[in-house]
């Protein structure tokens, strides 16, 4: 069975397991996944409201957007499981030699690339989940509105767990070209997405204590 197939009871024990994976990518990806999930159904339940008639288009781009994006995620967590593999075998390689030693490190750098592809992506598909929820905060319903400040707060912890599952790996990479681009990348996203989310949650605390 795959990490997205299991129950939310399996996933958690198999998680809090002394096992590699699931880790902290996966969880990355689920809760990305989840907070993506309510932004789809703060969607369907605002869509066709009188407050937001002539819109209706909008809420359907939005719920479209999101169910494409929890279902990547949730893709993701077993690859994320996936491509850590390459990188576990790697560092069992010999290094007796000044060649097994060139060899080792070669491989090791790309399994690196490897394991860190899935929280890269993670953060760009988090971060687009984020620019809907800044969307759904003034296409809902005051009913749900509590919902969106859930999804937002939600992607703002898949985000930053994220960066740091691209951050450790990272860390290891020697590719001063590569560590500069994905670095760039993450950074901007995950600065623009977390003041995203804050400013959500701030509009919807103050709307539903009015």
């Amino acid at each position: 069975m795959t990490l997205s197939g299991c129950s939310v009871r399996e996933f958690a024990q198999k998680l809090g397991a002394k096992e590699p994976v699931p880790g902290g990518g996966g969880v990355a990806a689920l809760a990305g996944a989840l907070g993506a999930c309510l932004g789809s159904m703060v969607g369907q339940y605002s869509v066709g409201k009188k407050a937001f008639l002539g819109r209706e288009k909008e809420h359907h781009a939005i719920i479209d957007k999101c169910l494409a994006l929890s279902d990547r995620l949730l893709t993701l967590i077993d690859e994320d499981a996936a491509n850590f593999e390459p990188l576990s075998r790697a560092y069992g390689l010999p290094a007796n030699t000044e060649e097994e030693k060139a060899q080792k490190e070669r491989v090791l750098q790309d399994a690196t690339k490897i394991a860190a592809s899935g929280p890269i992506e993670m953060v760009d598909l988090i971060y687009e989940a984020i620019l809907l929820q800044e969307k759904l905060v003034n296409l809902s319903t005051k009913m749900i509105l509590s919902d969106v400040g859930c999804g937002a707060e939600m992607l703002r912890a898949a985000l930053l767990s994220a960066k740091l599952n691209v951050v450790v790996n990272l860390a290891s990479i020697t590719d001063a070209a590569y560590v500069a681009e994905v670095r760039k990348n993450v950074n901007r996203k995950v600065a623009d997405g977390t003041a995203i989310c804050d400013r959500v949650f701030d509009q919807v605390l103050t709307t539903l204590q009015k």
